[in-house]
């Protein structure tokens, strides 16, 4: 009696972890991730609270100026806000990428990932990354120069009007933007853009003057009203970074409880992640900085910004200085982030990619899947190959926990009696239990291991297709176009032949049903319990896991149905050689 609760116990501990990671960790619905619409007034206010970080001894000019349609009441859309910006723009024209720089203050706040659409539909919009001021949600990056100890001149700020030697910037035709101040610095910002997402900004200031100058080179991410987050433990969005070669993720919540976050470090970079689309400031590696993360809470809004602070210049008369600083704006593709950390000496950019607790098995998950899809064209396919190769590297344990399976079938009896003799006394149980399986060779936890291996396997494979942009609307075949999605289908409506649209747990595919019906097959070719009740809890687990994978995503489905038919072939396979058949393996009924 005292097994069965155990096992009774063990099968609601599985069902209720996974009912949870399902609840915790599912896409919520689409209308979840759309910012609630702000008026250009709010959004207006918002901006002009946008301050570059404070020099030390020093202070900062730069406030942004009031926005175009400040009186407006509606909601506007990023493509309006841009028509009311009065502001001249420096047109953005890359390989990747389009959009446009304001010369009003030298801000990135209008990007286009060319690459990507919001949905698979073909007329879906492209992903819109930076929004203007004015739109439902503004989101934008800039550098500039803060005021050191002892100086007093103007600087350029959000205000200030940059002229252009250029109207378009083009991958390998950098513009240089140019800035009088009037006072004898002559502020310059050479702006190139390479054939991915990477914006390299440099600096230069030219002292006429006959006194010294200090300055301190910046950049910031400011970024309002950001949509929900859609992960829960299992992917972080927000506030990022990796600084002392640490990797530092703080919650938008985080900041709002605990305010403003300090952290000095050399080099690194910093920005805003979404699940799959970054901000980053990029420094110079070799100068220690003063990060900030930090949030304002500005009418009925919430603002949120990063930023770094470099070290003084001291700009002596009739000097110059330059400093020279990057920004990457884009998707998270796992490859090109591995080139920048090579090429620009980027430290562990790849940690943008949310790989968790399991990096070391998760990346590397990922890049045999990816490996195999550029030799079969199709993400599903390479699924279903490095589930073959899982069996085979598996398969050594597998023999030894089917064997170990067949052993304790065959002294079920015998254990049986034992617990029937040594009701009262579970010591001497135990001991009689230790010597039976060491007089037999038999190690009763030799069957749990490959499941216990598999484990890290399976999570680290929905990892892979929950965070990764290459799982991203990659289809499979027929019904499936993306696998990070769950299958579109459903029983309830017969699958789709019904005009309705049933609640979410009774959403079951045409990919739950298979794997469902899968577990049962295997099941069936299994021994069955001598326990009735411990048969019927089996009997039931096919269909509670239908129901709770259904909303899983499609490739996990379909890697677990897999899965599940491998290892019935497996199975066969094993006991064919040991010679082994279903009736040797029925425990007896003890007399």
């Amino acid at each position: 009696m005292s097994d069965q609760k155990n096992l009774i116990l063990a099968v609601v501990l599985s069902v209720v972890i996974l009912m949870m990671w399902d609840f915790m960790y599912r896409r919520p619905p689409v209308d979840d991730l759309v910012p609630p619409p702000q008026t250009a007034t709010d959004q207006a206010v918002q901006d002009s609270q946008s301050t570059a970080p404070q020099a030390p001894a020093g202070s900062v000019s730069g406030t942004a100026p009031t926005t175009p349609g400040q009186n407006a009441t509606a909601p506007i859309t990023p493509e309006a806000a841009l028509a009311q910006d009065d502001s001249p723009r420096l047109r953005i024209e890359a390989e990747r990428i389009h959009g446009s720089l304001r010369l009003r203050g030298a801000r990135f706040d209008d990007l286009i990932l060319d690459d990507y659409r919001s949905s698979l539909e073909e007329d879906s919009e492209n992903i819109v990354l930076l929004s203007a001021a004015g739109s439902p949600f503004s989101y934008y990056a800039e550098f500039g120069w803060a005021v050191g100890a002892g100086t007093s001149m103007p600087v350029p700020d959000s205000a200030t009007l940059w002229q252009a030697n250029g109207d378009v910037l083009v991958p390998g035709a950098p513009i240089t933007l140019e800035w009088d101040n009037g006072q004898g610095l002559l502020f310059q910002r050479t702006i190139s853009v390479d054939e991915n997402y990477l914006l390299s900004v440099t600096q230069r200031v030219s002292n006429t003057s006959t006194s010294p100058v200090t300055l301190h080179p910046y950049g910031l991410i400011s970024r309002s009203n950001p949509p929900d987050t859609l992960g829960f433990f299992i992917l972080h969005e927000g506030p990022i970074g990796v600084l002392n070669d640490e990797l530092k993720e703080i919650d938008y919540d985080d900041l709002q409880d605990d305010g403003r976050q300090t952290i000095q470090s050399t080099g690194g970079w910093l920005g805003v992640t979404d699940k799959y689309w970054l901000t980053a400031m990029i420094p110079d590696q070799s100068e220690a900085i003063e990060t900030s993360f930090n949030h304002i809470a500005v009418d009925e809004g919430d603002r949120y910004q990063v930023d770094f602070l470099g070290g003084a210049r001291v700009i002596p008369a009739g000097g110059a200085v330059a400093v020279t600083n990057q920004m990457f704006a884009g998707a998270k593709e796992v490859h090109l982030l591995d080139r920048y950390t090579e090429s620009h000496n980027i430290p562990r950019f790849d940690l943008a990619v949310d790989f968790g607790w399991f990096y070391f098995l998760t990346k590397p998950i990922f890049f045999i899947i990816d490996y195999l899809n550029r030799g079969l064209e199709n993400f599903g396919l390479a699924i279903l190959v490095f589930t073959v190769l899982i069996r085979i590297l598996f398969y050594p344990l597998a023999s030894k926990s089917f064997r170990a399976m067949h052993a304790m079938r065959r002294l079920q009896p015998e254990m049986t009696k034992m617990r029937e003799q040594f009701a009262d006394d579970r010591q001497k149980l135990h001991q009689s239990m230790m010597e039976l399986y060491k007089r037999e060779k038999v190690n009763p936890m030799a069957g749990c291991l490959p499941i216990a291996l598999q484990i890290p396997v399976f999570f680290a494979l929905y990892k892979v297709l929950f965070v990764t942009i290459e799982m991203r609307h990659a289809p499979f075949y027929g019904w499936i176009q993306d696998l990070s999605a769950a299958d579109p289908t459903t029983i309830f409506n017969l699958f789709g032949l019904i005009p309705w649209d049933p609640p979410l747990f009774l959403q079951i595919g045409i990919w739950p049903l298979l794997m469902g019906i899968s577990m049962f097959m295997q099941q069936k070719i299994n021994p069955q319990p001598v326990d009735p009740m411990q048969a019927k809890i089996f009997l039931a687990l096919p269909i509670v896991f239908t129901f709770v994978l259904a909303q899983f995503p499609a490739g996990l489905v379909i890697y677990w149905t897999w899965n599940n038919v491998l290892s019935m072939a497996q199975q066969w396979m094993i006991y064919k050689r040991a010679g082994i058949t279903k009736q040797s393996i029925q425990p007896a009924k003890p007399t």
